[in-house]
Parts: C-alpha cells; structure tokens; sequence
C-alpha cells in the first residue's frame, strides 16, 4: 500500500513540475515581429503546458545569451542559424516568416532583390540575421542598435534606404509619426521561413514543439494565429 502511495506521489510530482515548467526566450526587442512569433509560441508551448517568459534585448546580446544557454533559445530566426551557433538547434517546421522591404524617404524604383540596393546607402539593424545576409559584401551598410534607432536615422537623411521586415517597418514608423515621410518601395526583396530554436540542454523539447507546430500548420491554426496578430499589432493606436 506504502509503495503504491509513494509511486502516485511521484507521478504527482512529475505532472506538477511539468505544469509549473517555464521556457525563457530571448526576443529582440523593439521588433514588432518578434512580438508576434513569441505570442505564436506562447500558444505552441501552451499547448504542451509549458509557460513562456521573454528576455528583451538587442539581436547580437539574443544570440549571446541563447547560444550560451543563459536563456533557453530563440523565438525565431533564420534557416542557417545552426551553422554559425551550433549550441543552438532548429525547430522544424518554420514558426514564422519575414518579408525583408527597403523604405526611403525620396527615392522610387522597383526592388528586384538584394542587388537592386547596392549602390545606395543602407541602414539595417545589427544582430538580423537576414539584413546581415542580405547586405553581405556591400560597401555602405551602417549597422544600427535598433529600429527605431535606424528609422530616426533614415529620417535624418544618415543614409538612403533602411531594410527591415516590411510588418515592422510599417509598425514602427507609424509608432515614430513618420508614416508621412518614410514608406516601403514593392516588392518585398524575398519571403523568408524562419524559425523557432532551442539550446542543446532541451535537445528533448525539440521534437515535441515541432510536432505542436505541424500539427497547427496542418490544422490552419497558425496561419490564422498569425493573421489575427498582425491585425491586432497593425490596428493598436
């Protein structure tokens, strides 16, 4: 009887500590997209009764903290993430996507990809990976601590164009009343999957959230998770 009652205490035990189990992400601050992967994730993990918290920082100090394992991992991004911080492993399928826009202040013309932007002054974000990739090897690229940061810089004429993600550059120059003065050129310069990652000391949770996130791909749960978020972050004064 004693071992039968010690064996369902630990179970119980068990269940608590899983129930109670926290996962914190680093989130680059200030990014609009961020915002929304993260709450994408918070329904992911909801799902497997793991709670999330967020740690607010600028994307080089992200991946600082993540690859070490001070934090758990990373909300999202990009496919070759692994490459350059091994400690840190992909979560398949892809979470979310960006859509990588050139804004300006004065300029008009039609974007055909990366090239299209190498002639002119560039402003991007430092630690996004996919501007980094992007500008890689041109000449005039000044790397700024945050959006907001290169949107007053653009605004100030500091450089031609600024790259970010065409979501968030809508919501932070609306944010910074500058919707009149900066907007995105057309098309987007590419779609980009990107992804949720984890720190090697949960190479166990790996599999189970990217079964989570199948199954609400397959469902149409997260496209319309994301959906409703964008509207809500696009539609907040």
């Amino acid at each position: 009887m004693w071992r039968i009652i010690v064996v369902c205490l630990s179970l119980f035990a068990a269940g608590a500590s899983h129930a109670q189990s926290v996962i914190r992400l680093a989130r680059i601050a200030d990014i609009p997209d961020q915002y929304v992967g993260g709450e994408m994730l918070r329904t992911v993990y909801g799902k497997l009764n793991i709670k999330l918290e967020f740690v607010d920082v600028p994307g080089k100090r992200a991946l600082a903290l993540s690859s070490a394992g001070e934090v758990d991992g990373e909300i999202q991004r990009i496919g070759t993430l692994s490459r350059d911080y091994p400690t840190l492993l992909q979560v398949t399928p892809s979470i979310n996507y960006i859509e990588p826009a050139v804004f300006t202040t004065k300029l008009h013309f039609v974007v055909d990809g990366w090239n299209s932007i190498r002639d002119y002054r560039i402003g991007i974000v430092r630690g996004v990976g996919s501007s980094e990739a992007g500008t890689r090897g041109m000449d005039r690229v000044t790397a700024t601590t945050g959006i907001e940061n290169m949107i007053t810089m653009l605004d100030a004429d500091r450089f031609d164009v600024m790259v970010t993600d065409l979501f968030s550059g809508l919501v932070a120059v609306r944010k910074l009343n500058l919707q009149a003065r900066i907007y995105p050129l057309s098309p987007p310069l590419e779609r980009i999957r990107i992804f949720h990652y984890l720190h090697e000391s949960h190479r166990d949770l790996v599999p189970k959230v990217g079964q989570v996130i199948a199954q609400m791909e397959a469902s149409g749960e997260l496209a319309a998770l994301r959906a409703a978020l964008v509207k809500q972050v696009l539609n907040t004064p």
